[in-house]
């Protein structure tokens, strides 16, 4: 599948983007902490702020949700009701900078993949920083993979999937696996995700102005306290960006024009490709940081996009493609 491409309307991205749009504001206060520290009231409101972000806008019909502990962490398994095919998962990571997010968040994404995919979709509510710093989230990620692997599915037949900080992980988890020789996923699904904690790249500075969701600082911050002193933000275990891609399983990048993050989808996709493997980058020109969550008509086309692409990876060709609802 070649990377999506779109032309570029007349209207301007900051036209086509509702900033009064109730959940974009939600989400924007969800990724505007500022200042020096990450304060009590900051993490407080900015959890809050990503619960009721994923009570607006995850899908609330086309799944059944079955909540399940797995060593002890609470998950969910999100089953589509329509096109289910039992061989197939998808584990899914969510994001929230390693300090927010959890069930009802995760959910948002989640959904749509199990609908987009047909298969049932797992995921997670790993530890969060700073009451829980690296390597936490990690451990509770490859739990999940293990029990699920061990019990569930042939590793083969699993998708990673993971968005902005839980791209980060699903790259963490696969990078500890190849580590440790064990059996990988078929292919990782990311959105918009967060590779390098350096916080160095262009798009930082060229797409300050147009990002409607992240700012540098909040990268910065939410960085420090998930490292939290144990080493430094350009350490692979960190940024996967840093680490060595030989062997690494295929990986389908989404991300939006509009996003300081961009550089971290182009250098990752680059960097799989380098090293001989299999990469995908699809960037949306109008799309924003992990603009998949919204409920636009963009949104629907790259869950779509999606659906295809995994169709055309397990079966070879197209099996469906779904509507959505624009």
């Amino acid at each position: 599948m070649s990377p999506a491409k779109h032309r570029v309307s007349k209207k301007s991205v900051s036209n086509m983007i509702n900033f009064n749009d109730p959940l974009m504001k939600t989400l924007k206060i969800v990724n505007s902490i500022s200042g020096r520290s990450l304060t009590e009231t900051d993490l407080k409101r900015h959890r809050e702020a990503m619960e009721l972000a994923g009570k607006i806008a995850a899908p609330k019909s086309g799944v059944e949700i079955t909540p399940l502990i797995i060593n002890g962490i609470a998950c969910e398994a999100i089953k589509p009701e329509n096109a289910h095919n039992p061989n197939y998962a998808v584990i899914h990571a969510h994001g929230g900078g390693y300090v927010s997010g959890g069930l009802p968040y995760a959910r948002i994404l989640a959904a749509k993949l199990a609908i987009a995919t047909g298969f049932t979709t797992y995921s997670f509510d790993y530890r969060l920083a700073p009451e829980y710093p690296y390597p936490a989230a990690l451990e509770d990620g490859l739990a999940v993979w293990s029990y699920l692997t061990d019990n569930r599915y042939i590793p083969e037949r699993v998708f990673l999937s993971g968005e902005s900080a839980g791209g980060n992980l699903a790259l963490c988890m696969v990078g500890s696996l190849m580590e440790s020789g064990r059996p990988l996923p078929a292919e990782l699904l990311l959105f918009s995700p967060w590779t390098d904690m350096t916080a160095t790249a262009p798009s930082y500075e060229e797409m300050a102005e147009k990002d409607p969701i992240l700012t540098k600082e909040y990268v910065e911050e939410v960085s420090k306290v998930y490292i939290n002193g144990r080493g430094t933000s350009n350490d692979m275990h960190f940024s996967p960006l840093f680490r060595d891609f030989a062997s690494f399983p295929p990986v389908y990048i989404m991300a939006g024009r509009n996003e300081i993050l961009l550089d971290d989808s182009i250098r990752l996709k680059d960097k799989v490709t380098d090293a001989g493997g299999d990469a995908v980058l699809d960037i949306e020109e109008h799309g924003w940081h992990v603009y998949q969550q919204m409920p636009v008509p963009i949104a629907s086309r790259a869950m779509r996009r999606l659906s295809t692409h995994v169709s055309k990876q397990v079966y070879g060709e197209p099996s469906w493609e779904i509507t959505g609802t624009d």
